[in-house]
């Protein structure tokens, strides 16, 4: 799987867990009966969106990419289809915690509402600081014709990319 088609399938799949989070914590204030809680979420939901948009820019962006894309293992194309699994499973592999946090809190909102009302606002907090790092890797991609792969790992440790030849630009 492709680096950046993680990237993409992240920023989406926390969007969604943001929304249903949310809705979550809507009904739940709705049970309560307070007027607080649906002002406080707004207050941290508004606030979320501006950080997440402010941590999102181009130049955050590219900063927070660099680190990871210089730590790519380089291998040619005759051992890259070798080491890779297949994209469900490498996608599985790195997105579960986000649905079992998303499930858990969707969960426990049920009953107390302020754990999806803060969840929500981080989601979209990540989602939006997130959304231009798959077009930083896509342009790296072409600038140096090269494709960055997902390899196998825990969920839990950090991503390991290998650095594959690619279509080169002129």
């Amino acid at each position: 799987m492709s680096y950046a088609e993680l990237l993409r399938a992240t920023v989406f799949l926390v969007a969604g867990a943001a929304t249903a989070l949310a809705a979550v914590a809507i009904i739940g204030a709705q049970q309560s009966g307070s007027i607080v809680l649906p002002v406080i979420a707004a207050a941290w939901w508004l606030a979320a969106v501006w950080i997440g948009l402010t941590m999102g820019g181009a130049k955050d962006t590219a900063e927070s990419m660099r680190g990871v894309l210089a730590k790519a293992r380089t291998v040619n194309s005759a051992t890259a289809p070798a080491t890779l699994s297949s994209p469900g499973r490498i996608a599985w592999g790195c997105l579960w915690p986000v649905l079992a946090a998303t499930l858990v809190a969707g969960g426990v909102g049920v009953i107390i509402p302020e754990v999806p009302m803060i969840g929500a606002g981080y989601a979209m907090l990540v989602a939006l600081s997130w959304r231009n790092r798959e077009k930083a890797v896509l342009a790296i991609e072409v600038r140096d014709g090269v494709r960055f792969m997902v390899e196998s790992g825990s969920a839990l440790g950090s991503v390991k990319l290998i650095r594959t030849p690619g279509f080169t630009s002129f």
